[in-house]
């Protein structure tokens, strides 16, 4: 089983990906949903940890700093971290934001490694839709120091647009420069359940699909994957 179809699986039965009839934040209607808030337990955290670090490994990509953005970004750059260490022997600095800063002690925005000039910074993120943690992170942390976007690491890409006719992980790249990365797509997603049980339940039938695919048709991005 490659790491892909084990990551489709992992979320399904930890209850982040469900399927169904739900409304998104932007307030279109979907068929499936993503909440990387129902991951709980430390057996959790250290698979997610692994998943990312295989889609930093395999990338090519080699950050010297993961920064996870507040709140979800947090507990993903400390697993990843930690299994990029565990796994590659790879000891990468994390840190991530305050949402205010603290004006006593140390002090500043950041919380552990702070970033220096040079350094090959790559930001961690859950899933995103219109790229505003993105958008908000790459100016702080090119205020603490001339540092180089190593790029952007999601779980999934739903592949759907987002301000214009490009996906959200697409904008990050045209307004950016820098590269973006997802351990799964959402086609992969279907390609791994369609009729195709997990501990004898199929999640995805023939309708489910259906609805994902004209999903697809009327919000999926217009521009290259």
């Amino acid at each position: 089983m490659s790491y892909k179809q084990e990551f489709i699986e992992f979320m399904v039965r930890s209850g982040v990906l469900t399927f169904g009839d739900f409304i998104t934040k932007s307030g279109r209607r979907t068929p499936y949903f993503i909440n990387t808030g129902n991951y709980r337990t430390g057996y959790q955290a250290a698979k997610l940890g692994e998943f990312y670090a295989r889609c930093i490994h395999e990338s090519g990509a080699e950050p010297d700093l993961l920064y996870g953005p507040a709140y979800k970004g947090i507990p993903l750059a400390v697993a990843c971290a930690s299994s990029l260490y565990t796994l590659y022997g790879k000891d990468v600095q994390y840190c991530f934001n305050r949402k205010e800063a603290k004006d006593h002690g140390e002090g500043g925005l950041l919380v552990g490694g702070k970033p220096s000039d040079g350094q090959r910074v790559m930001i961690v993120e859950d899933v995103i839709t219109a790229g505003t943690s993105v958008r908000e992170s790459v100016p702080l942390l090119k205020a603490c120091a001339d540092v180089a976007l190593e790029g952007l690491v999601v779980s999934v890409d739903r592949m759907e647009r987002g301000s214009g006719e490009l996906s959200a992980l697409e904008e990050v790249r045209r307004d950016y420069g820098i590269k973006t990365y997802s351990i799964v797509n959402v086609r992969d997603i279907i390609s791994a359940l369609h009729n195709k049980p997990i501990d004898g339940r199929i999640y995805i039938t023939d309708d489910i699909r259906s609805a994902m695919e004209q999903y697809l048709e009327q919000y999926g991005s217009k521009g290259e994957s």
